[in-house]
């Protein structure tokens, strides 16, 4: 609903709305990230191990990849106000209620709740966005739409270790009940009303084939995360390597029979035909492995500064931060680096930056001085801000209006998956990284003289393990630009306005 006196496509109310959006993106970022930290508390409250908490973070996840590939129709079907108002609400409800928690069983169901909530408060804000924005201001919205993605995984380690060190695990919950008030009261002024058209009978075999499919896979990333470190599941991961592969072919199976389906179908739940769209298909091919790895960082350097150099985790999340500092610092400059040397040669330097930030990480060691990794941190945050929003801006330079819901609905589904695959392809490394440290006794000792005596403490997992795992996913950060270079060089142009010389 417009506020009195305001056309609902000015620019002041569109930059509300995106600002709106960033706040609710932020607030589910955070949450699907946070919980980690603080399973041991919550573990020790409940009366349960720390490694059983792990279900809700699985629970959480795998919703979001349940219902994300409906948001599209549920749009449709009743407008995207109402859903985007019902979303948030029932996302800040279920936090209220994942406080109140008794027991691991009643948290679970409630972190289901939360994620139903955010499966639709997600793809349903960005819409509502791209619906309100002309194509020549899509630079700049969707730099502010980026940053939550950017910020959430780096800070949740520190103010998850604040949360629970100096107050409690229940206020990990609790912070999204004022950001979900606040955001609930903007949104009934400024969403404005929109026409809705009755959707078509929805596909529920797609839904049932892609949904089915994608939960398999993120319950499959989830089981190779928790085999990582920590040695929860390296007995049953060492065990169950038949019901992982039985897991991959599933889900991928699954998927394959979900595509078959969706381009045959006359009304299908996601429409596959923007891929065929270059710019599209960038985003979401070689922007993909983008995402992979660069969600794989914020999971790996808390845990190499706490198990191998034996940081606090305070210490070890305040320097992480400096990634978001990084973040931050680089938004005003990259819409002109965007208009002043397009996406194809941006996304191409930023995907190469920050590939080698990877392969720096992997010679820090705890006798580097401090204000050579707040460095390297901040020049991370910088590669990955300005990766994530050419990525993101470029995926709609090409799609019109009609096609701007299927379209974002299959980009929210991809974004997703990725994202969450980027702490399970990270945990994999990892324990490939262990087998070939521990592999022979003079590497084994190499690594022990490397960590263990300027830290003091017995190394959790060997130095040589994060090495070789920032190595694996530098190199694969490599594979982003595969795409990128087969690129046009005119690719974005109608939304970079390009400068003529005087």
């Amino acid at each position: 609903m417009a506020a009195a006196g305001e056309d609902p496509g000015h620019p002041n109310r569109q930059r509300s709305v995106a600002l709106l959006v960033a706040g609710t993106f932020f607030m589910e970022n955070l949450d699907g990230t946070i919980l980690t930290t603080a399973a041991p508390s919550i573990g020790v409250s409940l009366g349960v191990p720390s490694l059983a908490v792990g279900v809700t973070i699985t629970a959480y996840l795998l919703t979001l990849a349940v219902l994300i590939p409906l948001s599209g129709w549920v749009t449709q079907r009743f407008g995207g106000r109402p859903v985007f108002i019902t979303a948030i609400a029932v996302f800040t409800v279920a936090s209220v209620l994942c406080a109140l928690s008794q027991n691991l069983v009643e948290l679970t169901v409630f972190r289901v709740l939360q994620g139903a909530g955010g499966a639709m408060m997600v793809p349903v804000g960005r819409l509502a966005v791209l619906r309100m924005t002309d194509k020549r201001d899509l630079v700049r919205t969707i730099a502010l739409l980026t940053w939550p993605a950017l910020a959430a995984p780096v800070i949740a380690p520190l103010v998850g270790g604040v949360l629970t060190t100096y107050a409690s695990w229940h206020w990990i919950f609790l912070i999204n009940v004022p950001l979900g008030l606040v955001a609930f009261i903007v949104a009934l002024r400024i969403l404005p009303n929109e026409q809705r058209a009755r959707p078509p009978a929805l596909d529920w075999v797609g839904l049932a084939l892609t949904s089915i499919g994608l939960g398999v896979l993120v319950y499959l990333g989830s089981v190779l995360a928790g085999a990582g470190p920590g040695g929860s599941a390296s007995g049953e991961a060492g065990s169950s390597v038949v019901e992982l592969l039985a897991l991959a072919i599933l889900g991928i199976g699954l998927l394959a029979a979900a595509v078959w389906h969706l381009r045959r179908t006359a009304h299908p739940l996601l429409e596959l035909a923007a891929l065929r769209i270059e710019t599209f298909r960038l985003a979401h091919a070689g922007g993909s492995v983008f995402r992979v790895t660069v969600n794989a960082v914020p999971f790996l350097l808390p845990l190499m500064f706490q198990d191998s150099f034996g940081y606090s985790p305070i210490l070890a999340g305040t320097l992480v931060l400096f990634v978001f500092v990084g973040n931050i610092a680089i938004k005003p400059a990259t819409t002109p680096l965007l208009r002043r040397f397009g996406f194809r040669t941006v996304i191409i330097a930023a995907t190469i930056g920050a590939a080698l930030s990877m392969v720096l990480s992997a010679f820090l060691t705890a006798q580097t001085p401090f204000a050579l990794v707040i460095a390297l941190m901040i020049f991370s945050g910088i590669m990955r801000s300005t990766g994530f929003t050419a990525y993101n801006t470029i995926a709609f330079a090409d799609i019109a209006g009609p096609g701007m819901p299927a379209a974002n609905t299959l980009a929210s589904t991809t974004q997703q998956v990725a994202a969450g695959f980027g702490v399970a392809i990270a945990a994999v490394a990892l324990r490939v990284g262990e087998a070939v440290v521990n592999s022979g006794a003079a590497a084994s000792s190499a690594v022990g003289s490397a960590a263990g005596p300027a830290s003091g403490v017995t190394s959790l997992v060997p130095l040589g393990a994060f090495q070789f795992s920032f190595l694996v996913i530098g190199l694969l950060t490599l594979l982003s630009t595969v795409e990128a270079l087969r690129l046009t060089r005119s690719a974005g142009e109608g939304i970079r306005p390009v400068r003529l010389p005087a």
